[in-house]
């Protein structure tokens, strides 16, 4: 828990996948190919990626010359990649921005976070490929990103942080722990309570048994619980005689 960062400083595939970064098995197949994935960052991109800014969830209407529009406020701005399709040439609907300054990288990292440009509600964050050991992009089932939908969610970045690990305190179990050798030996001494209470009633059942075979009060008792009976089923005739 001493180590614990709600932002990963290195990618580990298998804790981008959970919640606290404490996830031991991968629960879907795209940790698995993350896991498998061997990536190298592209070395045609140029820049320093230290002074470069990731905006993602653009409007795919929004152009190089607005993003320089927005971006050009918290300083001077080195050069705009926005991210098109190699066929079709249309925007994928992200963007890399190289400041010139540190100084207008953390600000806009700071203040730029969730504007709104063209309707969309946009996401800031450092640039991770070139900076974060072990990245593993997206499409290879890593990144910080994912839908809940799509059963690919990743913590660790700045859009989803880990969340704090809940560590529950060891409890002692009396049954097995500490106090159990008196409970053992209170359980033992009821047990032998209770049987020998148990062998002085059958004892005293065996002396008594005899005794009233002999006395006969058993058998008495039901020959008058049966003459009483007949007596009363004789007046109940007699009454309907009359």
């Amino acid at each position: 828990m001493s180590d614990w960062a709600p932002i990963a400083k290195e990618y580990d595939p298998l804790k981008a996948g959970s919640i606290d970064g404490t996830d031991e098995e991968p629960h879907d197949r795209a940790i698995w190919r993350a896991m498998l994935a061997r990536y190298v960052p592209n070395k045609g991109v140029t820049g320093d990626p230290h002074l470069t800014l990731f905006v993602a969830r653009l409007n795919l209407q929004t152009t190089e010359e607005k993003l320089k529009e927005v971006f050009s406020r918290y300083g001077d701005i080195r050069k705009i990649r926005l991210v098109r399709d190699l066929v079709t040439g249309f925007s994928k609907g992200y963007a890399f921005i190289e400041y010139k300054e540190e100084r207008a990288l953390l600000k806009a990292h700071r203040d730029a976070n969730r504007l709104v440009i063209d309707q969309h509600e946009i996401f800031v964050d450092f640039e991770l490929e070139r900076t974060l050991k072990g990245w593993i992009p997206r499409r290879l089932g890593g990144g910080f990103g994912g839908k809940k939908e799509s059963g690919q969610l990743r913590f660790g970045g700045r859009d989803r942080p880990f969340r704090k690990p809940i560590n529950l305190p060891t409890m002692k179990n009396d049954f097995y722990g500490e106090g159990s050798t008196e409970k053992r030996n209170w359980s033992r001494e009821g047990t032998r309570d209770w049987r020998a209470r148990d062998r002085d009633h059958e004892r005293g059942r065996e002396k008594r048994w005899p005794e009233r075979e002999r006395s006969g009060t058993w058998g008495e008792s039901e020959r008058e619980r049966d003459s009483k009976e007949e007596r009363s089923r004789g007046r109940e005739r007699k009454d309907r005689d009359r």
